[in-house]
């Protein structure tokens, strides 16, 4: 298992799914977590399961690029430095085809999928550089490579985010900023209960039995952090490898 003892994680979308498993995941490595999300009742009851020498809850939006400065602050005030960045909020409601799509909404998850990447990258990047380096993992899909019907709005902000990936590498690569993405393929949350009930497209109509669990992406994230993959730097990887899968010893 990947050591992180010292080592201070800050993981977005941090109340449920992906995010609180990837913060069990990180505080089980002996990283320090800071935990963000909107849900401030959901993310306190996850710092006080993980506890308070280990994990610091932060209410924030990473919609509002001041909320995200204001999380690193907090973070780096709290543990002494920002060595990890996990870029794991993210949203998919409403569903609909472009045409009946709802302007606003499909903007506000431009906002947190895509705007909110680079908020968490742009905030994070000072005392990253500052201390000589950090690791940037961003959750990517699938649906960054291919259209999916109903999902224009989730689709181009993936698609966006993952070339936020592949500049922040090219940008800062040789300065110690070690970015890339995971892309988890199907995953047993509650974004998938959201896509079930929507009926629209071949997602929809999966088993659920077909998604994988949280703790696997999770697993696959602490990995990235660690050396053992400095080999797939700037680079997306996907749960779906089963190359990769059985790396990280992960099987149904």
């Amino acid at each position: 298992m990947t050591d992180l003892s010292g080592k201070t994680a800050m993981i977005t979308g941090a109340s449920r799914g992906i995010g609180a498993a990837a913060a069990r995941a990180f505080a089980e490595a002996g990283a320090r977590v800071a935990l963000l999300a909107r849900s401030e009742d959901q993310i306190a009851d996850l710092a006080g399961e993980l506890g308070a020498d280990t994990a610091l809850a932060i209410p924030c939006d990473v919609a509002t690029y001041w909320q995200m400065q204001a999380a690193v602050a907090a973070t780096v005030e709290a543990f002494g430095g920002l060595d990890v960045l996990v870029n794991n909020a993210g949203a998919i409601e409403p569903i609909a085809r472009l045409g009946e799509a709802d302007p606003e909404g499909w903007g506000q998850v431009i906002d947190v999928n895509l705007k909110g990447v680079f908020h968490g990258m742009h905030a994070a990047l000072p005392t990253m550089l500052e201390a000589g380096g950090g690791t940037v993992l961003t959750i990517s899909s699938g649906a960054a490579h291919g259209p999916v019907e109903a999902w224009s709005h989730y689709c181009a902000s993936k698609a966006g985010a993952a070339m936020l990936t592949r500049s922040l590498h090219l940008e800062y690569g040789a300065r110690g900023i070690r970015a890339m993405g995971l892309s988890p393929g199907t995953v047993a949350t509650d974004m998938q209960r959201e896509i079930k009930a929507s009926g629209i497209n071949r997602v929809s109509q999966l088993d659920w039995s077909d998604h994988i669990p949280a703790e696997w992406p999770a697993a696959a994230l602490v990995w990235m952090a660690g050396p053992g993959a400095d080999a797939h730097l700037g680079e997306e990887l996907s749960l779906r490898d089963e190359g990769l899968r059985a790396r990280l010893g992960l099987s149904r």
